[in-house]
C-alpha cells in the first residue's frame, strides 16, 4: 500500500497531504529510468565491443567465404588465360602452318566494346577494384575464346579441304606393279624411239600386256577421252581438282567417259599402243597447274621407301622412250 505524504500547515495549524503536480511527478520519474537507461547503454556498449551477434558472426563467416571464393576465382582465371595462350599459340605456329594458313588475325582475339563505364555499379564497394578487374579479365577471356573458336571453324574447314586434296592428288601406281621391273622410261630428255633424236619425254612408261588394267591415280573427273591415230592415241585426262590433272596415253580400250566421276584405285581403261608407240606400254602424265611435273615423286601412297629408291633409278636410267 503506498504510504501517504503529509506535511504541516503553520497557517492552519494542521497536517495536509502532500500532493505532487504532473511536472513533478515526470521529473521524479525520470530521475529514475534516467540512471538505468544510461547504465543500460554502457553495459550494451561494453557488450558489443567485446561480444558480436549471431547476425555478425553470420555476416563474417559469408564474407570469408566470399573472399575465398573470388581468390579461387582468380586462380582459375590465371589458369585459364595460360590454356588459352598455349590454344593460339599451338593455332598459330602448329595447326594453321600445317594448313599453309596466315595465322590468326590478333585484332581479333582483343575485339573492343566501346567506351561506357559497364562496371559502374561495382564500384564504392571494399572489393570494388578486386572485382572489376575479374570481371574484366572473364570478359578479355571470353572474347580470346570466341575469336578461337572462328579460328578452330577456319582449320577444320582447312583440314577438311586438305583431306579432299590428299584424296584427289595423284598418288599411286597407274599400272599395277609390284616388283617396279616395268618402267621402260622416265621423266625427262630421252632419244625418240622413232626419230633417234634427243627430245623431252614429259612422263613414265610403264610396260606391260595390252590389256593390263589401268586405274585412276587420284579422285577426279574424267574431263577427256580421246582417240588419235598419231601422238596420244587413245587417252585419258581426269582432272583431280587443286590444279592438278592426269594423262593415260595409248590405251586400248576406256572403261570410263567424259563427265564421269572416279576415285582413286578404279579401272579407267586398258594398256595398249596405240599412237605413236613402238610396243605395248602405258604413257603417264602429271600436270601441276599447266605445267607438266615429274610423275616419279607422287607414288608415295602404295610403294615402300626402297622400291621408291628403286624406281627412281629405273626411270633415270631408261634411255629410250616407248612413245
Amino acid at each position: 500500500m503506498k504510504r501517504q505524504k503529509f506535511r504541516y500547515n503553520p497557517q492552519t495549524l494542521s497536517y495536509e497531504k502532500v500532493e505532487l503536480s504532473t511536472k513533478e511527478r515526470i521529473l521524479r520519474s525520470l530521475l529514475v529510468i534516467a540512471p538505468a537507461v544510461v547504465l543500460g547503454f554502457c553495459f550494451y556498449l561494453v557488450f558489443s565491443s567485446f561480444f558480436k551477434s549471431a547476425h555478425e558472426v553470420s555476416l563474417e563467416r559469408e564474407l570469408a567465404m566470399l573472399e575465398q571464393e573470388m581468390a579461387e576465382v582468380s586462380e582459375q582465371l590465371t589458369l585459364m588465360t595460360a590454356v588459352q595462350d598455349d590454344l593460339e599459340k599451338r593455332d598459330n605456329e602448329i595447326y594453321r602452318v600445317v594448313f599453309n594458313a596466315e595465322p590468326f588475325p590478333e585484332h581479333m582475339r582483343e575485339l573492343g566494346t566501346g567506351g561506357m563505364d559497364e562496371y559502374a555499379e561495382l564500384k564504392g564497394y571494399n572489393h570494388s577494384n578486386r572485382i572489376i578487374e575479374q570481371r574484366q579479365q572473364l570478359k578479355a577471356l571470353e572474347k580470346r575464346i570466341y575469336a578461337q573458336s572462328i579460328s578452330f571453324d577456319e582449320v577444320i574447314a582447312l583440314a577438311k579441304e586438305k583431306e579432299k586434296m590428299l584424296a584427289s592428288m595423284p598418288a599411286i601406281q597407274p599400272v599395277s606393279n609390284e616388283d617396279l621391273t616395268r618402267v621402260a622410261s622416265g621423266y625427262g630428255l630421252r632419244i625418240d624411239p622413232i626419230y633417234k633424236t634427243k627430245k623431252m619425254h614429259w612422263g613414265l612408261d610403264f610396260t606391260a600386256d595390252v590389256g593390263t588394267n589401268v586405274y585412276a591415280t587420284g579422285n577426279g573427273t574424267v574431263v577427256e577421252v580421246e582417240t588419235k591415230m598419231w601422238g596420244y592415241g587413245k587417252s585419258i585426262v581426269i582432272d583431280h581438282g587443286f590444279g592438278y590433272r592426269s594423262r593415260y596415253a595409248h590405251l586400248s580400250a576406256f572403261d570410263v567417259k567424259k563427265g564421269d566421276k572416279v576415285m582413286r584405285g578404279q579401272i579407267i581403261g586398258k594398256v595398249g599402243s596405240t599412237g605413236k608407240s613402238t610396243g605395248p606400254h602405258l604413257h603417264y602424265e602429271i600436270e601441276k597447274n599447266g605445267t607438266k611435273i615429274n610423275p616419279v615423286h607422287f607414288f608415295h601412297s602404295d610403294i615402300s621407301a626402297d622400291q621408291y629408291e628403286r624406281l627412281l633409278e629405273m626411270a633415270n636410267n631408261a634411255n629410250q622412250s616407248f612413245d
